[in-house]
């Protein structure tokens, strides 16, 4: 069989890889305006999509537009809200009820600045689920003063000026006055160590014991 000649012309072997690939000319320029439209396509899909996937999240259970009832006792206080199911208690508190004395700040559980009490037990409220506590009591820094008079851990703290910044005093103030009820105040030493998820960047700590160390000789427990 007769091999046909090779074309050592550079210029025609482009053009002939050309139409190999796409065909003659009028077939490029149809595989060209195929491939347009088939991209334009694609982004009106994706537009429609995600609106058809935007719509269907706020009519699903669970979404921002799902909101539920629940009712907290906050402060001796209830409280009837409808509520995002994933608001966490501190959210709640800032937020909706205006209680800004609970601080944000890490909102991973690792600061304590968020430290409130839930049925007399500390919690981080950046981590509590506020559907998972209803029904619970909860105190925060707000609720610990009694007839206008401060709670004895509060009067210590001033007394022995600790805290610099006060951001995180609420929730070392909270965690103090647990620490007391559980028993954990009989020496510096566990004092720090039962204290210790309450970071303070100010390094007030050794007054925050002595303040600890007053209050609980005061009203031993």
């Amino acid at each position: 069989m007769d091999v046909p000649p090779q074309n050592t012309d550079p210029a025609a072997r482009e053009e002939m890889d050309h139409c190999l690939m796409f065909g003659g000319p009028e077939t490029r320029r149809h595989f060209l305006k195929k491939m347009a439209g088939t991209g334009a396509a694609i982004a009106v899909g994706s537009n429609l999509a995600g609106r058809e996937s935007a719509e269907a999240a706020e009519a699903t259970p669970g979404s921002a537009a799902a909101e539920v009832d629940v009712t907290l006792r906050i402060n001796g206080k209830d409280y009837a809200l409808k509520i995002d199911p994933r608001s966490t208690v501190l959210d709640v508190l800032r937020e909706r009820l205006d209680l800004t004395g609970t601080k944000k700040g890490c909102d991973h559980g690792q600061c304590g600045s968020c430290t409130v009490l839930a049925n007399g037990r500390r919690v981080n409220s950046c981590l509590c689920l506020a559907l998972a506590h209803e029904g619970d009591e909860i105190t925060t820094i707000e609720g610990l003063a009694r007839d206008g008079e401060l709670h004895p851990v509060q009067a210590a703290f001033i007394e022995h000026d600790g805290f610099q910044c006060g951001y995180c005093t609420p929730g070392q103030i909270c965690s103090a006055v647990a620490l007391l009820k559980e028993g954990h105040a009989h020496n510096d030493q566990e004092i720090s160590y039962w204290m210790s998820g309450n970071l303070c960047r100010c390094g007030a700590y050794p007054n925050i014991r002595a303040a600890i160390r007053e209050a609980r000789d005061k009203t031993p427990v």
